[in-house]
């Protein structure tokens, strides 16, 4: 998943993010609400965890924009605001889930393992492409029978272009799915990390799944 991470203590901030990261999600950091809703109208985001007391605008009223704006991006609370009427209203504004700090990590974890299977259909927990078959809430890929060893950015890359197999990816599309907000559109990285998945993907049973439309963006073929 590809998440948004809202808290003003950094410290924290950075353990989240690395923590994610080391269980194969994608992380952005803001610290305040306004930077986290530019982040959100810039790119695409599958969650977003959201601390309540943040500098300029709170919690709650990044919830009450959201909703305003028309964006439906899943959004978690992670707060030291433990009174139950926090959680109500927080969960009323519209967010999916309350978790209260101090929290374990291996509970966020869960949780996000929980919501990734309520907005996943049955038939998408597991993708499968040709010879590929992605489990998604185990993070996994597997070719023609074999595991692939597959970064975090391969990983979200290949699922884009999976679920959108047969049909063009045009680099936009991809640095907004896959790459944070400040991507450098002038960057080369997308390319390389084309390069780097083909070739894994190559190794294993069926080739030249990925293909270059010059000029253009990437597509999967489906057989």
């Amino acid at each position: 998943m590809k998440i948004l991470v809202i808290e003003d203590e950094r410290k924290l901030a950075r353990f989240i993010k690395q923590g994610l990261e080391q269980h194969g999600h994608v992380a952005d950091l803001t610290h305040s609400g306004s930077e986290g809703l530019e982040h959100l109208a810039g790119g695409l985001y599958d969650l977003v965890l959201l601390d309540l007391m943040l500098p300029g605008q709170t919690g709650f009223e990044v919830l009450q924009n959201l909703r305003a704006f028309g964006l439906t991006v899943p959004v978690m609370i992670l707060s030291a605001l433990s009174e139950p009427e926090k959680v109500v209203q927080g969960l009323d504004l519209g967010a999916v889930d309350y978790l209260r700090k101090p929290f374990d990590f291996g509970e966020l974890l869960a949780r996000i393992r929980v919501l990734q299977r309520r907005t996943t259909t049955s038939d998408a927990v597991d993708l499968e492409v040709a010879d590929l078959n992605m489990r998604l809430v185990l993070h996994e890929v597997w070719k023609a029978g074999t595991l692939l060893e597959l970064t975090n950015r391969e990983f979200a890359l290949l699922e884009l272009l999976m679920r959108r197999a047969g049909q063009l990816v045009t680099r936009n599309e991809i640095a907004e799915k896959v790459w944070s907000a400040d991507y450098d559109m002038g960057s080369n990285v997308i390319e390389v990390h084309v390069y780097q998945l083909r070739k894994k993907l190559d190794a294993v049973g069926k080739t030249g799944l990925i293909e270059t439309l010059v000029g253009r963006g990437y597509r999967l073929k489906k057989e």
